[in-house]
């Protein structure tokens, strides 16, 4: 498993339902070494899920090229892992066969089934393997969404503002639930997220991007050892900096589009 990101001028635009255009991304450029924790930050609106998307491969670049490992993207695929904001899963399943789908869908379900109670016992839902959606909390939930994304073994985990419906004291869980699998597995994670102390608490590297069309503002390198305090000076220190950046890249004078 390695798992490099190569980002190289890449741009997007899209259509409205009027007809006009709208930039999304215009000349992003970014590498990303494996094994490392990323965060995407940015104005709301800038195209950070635009981003992401993009790496996943569920939308195709206009311009430039995504590379992972040297190939470029240009369709999902299973090596690499999307957790969603929303948990996306299926309500008539209940946790296990949610978590063992992408396995079935791909064919190998048998050859890989002891993966499933592996993973389900990794993200704490042990116990509730025959329960359904609608009788788990939203942070269960989304350890069973972690869970699905993670029992493919891809190279790459993408984090689409994951823990963001999520009430502060149980996103605290989640934050370490995440570094848990992040160093088990010293996969490659990249994150979009609003929340600056978030970035700074689970990143190595915090990517903040400009207002739309987004491009890479600044790439800020976290130095703090692990566990993180959150309170103490180098934290806010890194948290107050950011914070200045967003607000000086954050002009945005109207959003007209969402993404």
């Amino acid at each position: 498993m390695v798992g490099e990101i190569n980002i190289s001028h890449v741009g997007k635009t899209f259509t409205n339902a009027d007809g006009s255009m709208v930039t999304a991304l215009d000349d992003v450029n970014l590498s990303i070494e494996p094994g490392t924790f990323i965060s995407l930050i940015g104005p709301s609106g800038c195209g950070k899920t635009t981003l992401l998307r993009a790496i996943a491969g569920l939308n195709v670049a206009d311009k430039g090229g995504i590379y992972l490992d040297g190939d470029l993207i240009t369709k999902p695929g299973y090596v690499r892992g999307y957790a969603f904001q929303q948990t996306n899963l299926f309500p008539w399943l209940n946790i296990q066969k949610n978590i063992a789908f992408g396995l079935k869908a791909r064919g190998i379900y048998k050859e890989e089934k002891e993966e499933v109670d592996k993973y389900i016992d990794l993200v704490g839902l042990k116990g509730f393997e025959k329960s359904f959606p609608h009788q788990l909390s939203g942070g269960m939930c989304q350890r069973a969404s972690l869970a699905r994304a993670l029992v493919g073994h891809p190279k790459l985990l993408l984090l689409d503002e994951p823990l963001g419906a999520l009430d502060a004291f149980t996103r605290m869980i989640m934050q370490d639930e995440i570094l848990k699998i992040w160093k088990k597995h010293q996969m490659t994670m990249i994150m979009v997220t609003h929340d600056v102390d978030e970035a700074v608490y689970l990143s190595d590297k915090v990517v903040i991007m400009s207002a739309r069309p987004a491009k890479v503002e600044k790439v800020i390198d976290i130095n703090l050892s692990r566990p993180r305090q959150r309170g103490q000076d180098a934290f806010l220190k890194y948290r107050t900096e950011i914070l200045e950046i967003l607000n000086f890249a954050g002009n945005v004078k109207e959003l007209d589009y969402y993404l």
